[in-house]
């Protein structure tokens, strides 16, 4: 497994949910805050997206897509809206397509919207280094699959789910597109530093390896080898990009898997010790009532 990958896992639950919108004229709605993440696809005409706090709005246009990593508030509107449009905007549920449609004089603007169900009780420090607010214009030459996985999220849209197996290709497209809009971010982003751990060789490698193998023996000088630096080298850019050093990341990474192979499967807590590098169910126990502050058992009760 990747680290992109990895985070991901680790905190998506359910499946992704979305819903049609379909405006036209002098229209505004409002999408309360999210415990989840949330985004939205332009499938025709133009509009806005202004975040809740004040923001400046975020002009948008066809094919585009704003992804929400921490579910936050905002409202979305008319292209032309003035100040005013938050103040009357609509709650999204009481207007999107087949409910009440807002229909007036001006071009039509058609919407998907959705949502990805997170755990936040453990975000993987990537996910929580993402804005608030991530604008991916589809013109963006940096990021040719997310423009394939608008274009088929838009056939698969218009085609209201008469295809065959469209109850499977819609949730599959989601999930790429999930993917696709954070390896965007990282592409773009100017700022930040897990953009840059993932682009520097060395701590890349090095990532890589704990991710594909959390359970080996790993010590900095093993780690080091594998990425082809000294472990001085190693330590001082993996601490400075990732936030702390590879063994600490380590036992963070192996404490967030083991909580979600506990809370998405019903493997003994033997098997889940060996599969994240504790040598025993007693020493993953320990280890993890100390980082969460409660049992492993407990911990699967209560997210089961």
């Amino acid at each position: 497994m990747d680290v992109v990958s990895d985070a991901i896992s680790a905190v998506r639950v359910g499946r992704p949910s979305s819903a049609r919108l379909r405006v036209s004229g002098d229209w505004a709605v409002r999408l309360a805050p999210y415990e989840g993440a949330g985004f939205h696809v332009v499938l025709s005409g133009t509009c806005a997206l202004l975040p809740d706090g004040g923001g400046a709005p975020v002009p948008l246009g066809t094919g585009d897509v704003v992804f929400v990593p921490h579910g936050a508030g905002h409202v979305l509107a008319d292209a032309t809206a003035g100040p005013d449009a938050a103040r009357r905007a609509r709650p999204f549920e009481a207007v999107r397509e087949r409910e009440l449609p807002l229909a007036g004089a001006g071009p039509e603007v058609r919407l998907l919207c959705g949502k990805y169900r997170l755990d936040r009780s453990r975000t993987h420090p990537m996910l929580a280094e993402l804005p608030d607010l991530v604008h991916l214009p589809y013109g963006d030459s940096d990021s040719p699959e997310l423009r394939g996985a608008v274009d088929l999220l838009a056939r698969e849209s218009e085609a209201d789910g008469d295809r065959p197996g469209a109850s499977l290709v819609l949730p599959g497209l989601l999930d790429l597109l999930l993917v696709y809009m954070i390896r965007a971010w990282a592409a773009r982003a100017r700022t930040g530093n897990w953009p840059a751990a993932l682009a520097d060789p060395a701590t890349a490698t090095a990532l890589h390896a704990l991710h594909s193998d959390p359970a080996a023996p790993w010590t900095n000088d093993l780690l080091a080898a594998r990425a082809g630096v000294s472990r001085a080298t190693l330590s001082r850019r993996f601490t400075s990009l990732v936030g702390r050093p590879p063994m600490a990341y380590l036992t963070s990474w192996q404490l967030t898997l083991a909580a979600t192979r506990l809370r998405d499967s019903d493997a003994p807590l033997a098997t889940v010790a060996r599969e994240t590098g504790y040598g025993s169910p007693y020493a993953l126990s320990h280890a993890f009532s100390r980082e969460f502050g409660i049992t492993p058992g407990r911990y699967r009760v209560l997210n089961s």
